[in-house]
């Protein structure tokens, strides 16, 4: 029989916790055709694209510091080789944004006027320096809990990091951008981050930080909804490059229900 179950919404975003890494790694291998690499004796995963440019290697390190996610671009044609990483506890939506949109065909590859647009839009601001000047190589959320800084280098183009910290403790999680990574995906990740719709999470996986320093509702949806929500997201992301199948097509292939809640 159906049924209804718990579910936590937690806002801002970046302070949601790391969720569920199948929310990236299925939809790209079952929708974006990404091939893996498994060896059952070394706890990682290594999931590479179609055009044998691109892969993500998630490595667990003991140090939840350390960089777990690494996506690479090899160099092709105009564009140079690329890199971008993300801490473990970053929000596994934050991270599907950039994959989206490398995978997304549709996607304009044109760098945006303002890579800051949709972060002003949300309220983030400048931050100022001790001497009450404002900083124009940086974004500070409202809530001055994250934030943007472009890394200005000498003889490279400028990188980007991005931090969630709360004062007087260990930074929650951090991203780096090399200086080479498309435009386009530096703006799906700053529109990930501005983003202001509550992640899903279950309840008993809330961050600490996300009670204290966020905001936190409960609600009870059905299971239904929770169980499909990854094979919804799956099936929507195939069809972004695959027409519509005829109604009396055969149906595509069943993902396995997930146990955490998006």
């Amino acid at each position: 029989m159906p049924h209804d179950i718990d579910i936590a919404l937690v806002a801002p975003r970046y302070l949601a916790g790391p969720g569920n890494p199948a929310w990236v790694t299925v939809p790209l291998h079952r929708a974006c055709r990404w091939s893996t690499a498994q060896d059952p004796l070394v706890p990682r995963v290594i999931l590479t694209s179609p055009d044998q440019l691109a892969q993500l290697r998630i490595t667990p390190d003991p140090d939840p510091a350390e960089p777990w996610w690494t996506l690479r671009h090899a160099h092709h044609g105009d564009q140079r080789a690329w890199s971008v990483t993300f801490d473990a506890h970053t929000p596994v939506e934050i991270i599907a944004a950039v994959t989206d949109a490398l995978t997304d065909p549709a996607t304009p590859r044109a760098a945006p006027d303002d890579p800051y647009e949709t972060l002003r839009a949300a309220g983030w601001h400048a931050p100022r320096h001790h001497d009450g000047r404002t900083s124009p190589e940086g974004m500070t959320s409202p809530d001055g809990l994250a934030r943007v800084d472009r890394l200005v280098h000498e003889h490279r183009a400028a990188s980007w990091v991005v931090e969630t910290s709360v004062p007087h403790l260990p930074t929650l999680w951090r991203a780096y951008l090399d200086g080479d990574t498309p435009p386009h995906l530096v703006a799906a990740l700053f529109g990930a981050l501005a983003d202001e719709t509550p992640l899903v999470r279950e309840p008993h996986r809330v961050p600490h930080l996300a009670a204290t320093h966020g905001r936190t509702t409960t609600g009870r949806v059905s299971a239904k909804t929770v169980a499909f929500a990854l094979e919804h997201r799956t099936t929507a992301l195939a069809q972004r490059s695959t027409p519509m199948p005829p109604a009396s097509s055969t149906p595509g292939p069943h993902v396995p229900q997930q146990r955490r809640a998006r």
